[in-house]
């Protein structure tokens, strides 16, 4: 069981541009790539990122195609396309608010199966406004868009038995160059990067029916793609080798180390028994005795993991664990000299970042060593 404690330092803080009241945002977070760190975060009209990497870093703005609630949105490496993954399309737009691209595919709303061509024929609609969602990503060097759909795209023409489906878009020009049936049913999804512009793994949400774990390899003319985890385990992070990823399985009891050749546990850790109870926890509340992960478990490094135990606001400050990644084996307790808030997303150069509660700063940490 973890009963020591390491001291985190911080490095920097960002303060988020936008704020979540005038600007109905979400809270900020970061894009990871090999090169490059990008602060990204949405409001209801605009979508911002800044290169983290450039001092006091430069803000490039996106108009926003549709309102923040219908779908997700990413930022190309080089921070000028974004591309918007909406209810019926997927959407590239520069900072002007030009549409370079657009793939339209089946709507994410329900039973509906119209095919969809634009925002305002169902803007109105409360059954869309609670739609399920996709995800876009762009590959590491932002040459090709990775996007999880509801079938069909618009140009294989219509398939009303269509669900779900992975496509690789050219990022350029918005050409599908490869697409997949993923035979899940999506109530979202969220794509996990690796270096290699060629691989992608997407973790799958399908709420109490599981989550299907996929990895893609795109070899300049095909996709293909395999399952791994038997739909319990939920992809939260890939080294900064590319040679293992992180997943926490769907019920949060366990974390795993998998190699990405082929999807194979290396390592595998349970929260009973590692993880002590809360000591600001009811001592009569019998249900704080039940530890459980949370959603992020990171890379530090290549040699060294982050993540947070769930369900833990109640009691007191939620608590930071780190973890040697090779065997998954627990170390210490993260001790800040500050109160945090919310879980640490790794980012693989040796740091992590945490959000303050009211959504405003973005703070970035490092180990105290």
């Amino acid at each position: 069981m973890i009963t020591n404690a390491v001291p985190a330092r911080p490095v920097t803080t960002f303060s988020a541009p936008l704020d979540r009241e005038r600007d109905a945002a979400y809270a900020p977070s970061v894009l990871r790539w090999p090169d490059r760190l990008l602060l990204i975060q949405r409001g209801e009209s605009e979508a911002v990122a800044v290169g983290l990497d450039e001092g006091a870093g430069r803000q490039t703005r996106f108009p926003a195609p549709w309102p923040r609630r219908f779908g997700t949105f990413t930022v190309a490496p080089d921070g000028e396309l974004a591309v918007f993954a909406g209810v019926h399309a997927v959407r590239a737009v520069d900072r002007s608010g030009t549409v370079r691209w657009e793939v339209r595919h089946g709507c994410w709303a329900g039973d509906c199966r119209v095919l969809h061509e634009s925002y305002e024929e169902y803007a109105d609609s409360r059954a869309h406004r609670y739609a399920d969602s996709g995800s876009a990503v762009f590959s590491a060097d932002g040459s090709l868009v990775w996007a999880h759909v509801r079938g069909p795209v618009a140009s294989a023409g219509p398939d009303p038995e269509a669900l779900d489906e992975w496509l690789v878009i050219d990022a350029a020009d918005g050409r599908v160059l490869g697409r997949v049936d993923t035979e899940t049913v999506a109530a979202g999804s969220e794509h996990v990067p690796h270096p290699d512009p060629a691989q992608m793994g997407l973790s799958v949400g399908e709420g109490q029916d599981g989550a299907p774990l996929l990895w893609g390899r795109w070899d300049g003319k095909e996709l293909s793609v395999a399952q791994f985890g038997e739909q319990e385990r939920i992809l939260t992070s890939v080294s900064p080798t590319g040679e293992h990823f992180l997943t926490v399985s769907h019920d949060l009891d366990s974390l795993a180390l998998h190699r990405v050749v082929d999807g194979e546990v290396v390592a595998e850790l349970s929260a009973e028994g590692t993880v002590p109870r809360h000591p600001e926890a009811d001592p009569d509340d019998h249900d704080a005795d039940e530890v459980m992960w949370d959603y992020e478990c990171g890379f530090v490094d290549d040699a060294r993991a982050i993540t947070s135990t769930d369900q833990e606001e109640e009691c007191g400050p939620v608590r930071h664990w780190l973890l040697r990644a090779k065997d998954m084996r627990p170390t210490a307790r993260i001790e800040y000299p500050f109160p945090v808030s919310g879980t640490p997303t790794a980012l693989g150069d040796g740091t992590w970042y945490t959000v303050s509660e009211d959504e405003g700063t973005l703070q970035l940490w490092t180990l105290d060593e």
